[in-house]
């Protein structure tokens, strides 16, 4: 998928859609959610609502999710404030959210314990990172989506599953960083496969 959409400057990306990534992966309660380009939280807030909408839920399940479950990431200093408000408007009261620039991180440093059972993301498009960001990552490359999809997939657990937004080109791109990263993981084009659901999406009927 491309990026849904832009307003000054910065990525978001549309309810309808963010709720058609959280329904294809299918978290499920335990599952450890992550996003670490979490913005205003879209994602976690969405995967919240989705894993209460079935209610029924023991103390011990809702403590799980308030404590054990969303985790997020995000660089900008506003999107970070607003991730952690829209956080605690849905119900977390204590938001896992770090304010940290994601790519500084070198992926060697990531252990098993870091790891997550499931990824949402909708990763910057478009920016160019500095020669000392990408020394972090095996695929060397400016563009920043990359660095980040990099990130995402050494942050999932054997079998875990990830939804991220992408460029159209990406899934037919044969530069190298293109090959060697569709070589590291089973991806899904939800923009192929789902056209009718993402006109859905964009129409408003979902």
């Amino acid at each position: 998928m491309g990026n849904a959409g832009r307003n000054g400057g910065e990525y978001y990306t549309p309810r309808p859609l963010v709720r058609a990534m959280v329904q294809m992966v299918k978290p499920k309660l335990g599952e450890r959610i992550y996003d670490g380009a979490c913005g205003s939280a879209g994602f976690l807030c969405e995967t919240y609502d989705y894993l209460t909408a079935k209610g029924d839920l023991s103390t011990k399940d809702r403590k799980t999710l308030q404590e054990k479950t969303f985790y997020g990431k995000e660089k900008k200093s506003l999107a970070y404030v607003i991730a952690i408000m829209n956080m605690i408007l849905h119900g977390i009261e204590a938001p896992n959210i770090i304010h940290t620039n994601t790519l500084t991180e070198n992926l060697a440093d990531i252990q098993e314990k870091d790891r997550y059972d499931v990824g949402l993301a909708n990763p910057p498009f478009g920016g160019k990172e500095r020669k000392e960001v990408q020394q972090n990552f095996p695929i060397r490359t400016g563009e920043t989506a990359f660095p980040f999809l990099q990130h995402f997939i050494k942050s999932l657990k054997a079998g875990g599953r990830g939804g991220v937004v992408i460029k159209n080109t990406f899934l037919s791109n044969t530069d190298n960083a293109s090959v060697s990263l569709r070589k590291l993981q089973k991806l899904t084009a939800l923009g192929e496969l789902k056209k009718s659901l993402l006109h859905q999406a964009f129409s408003g009927e979902l």
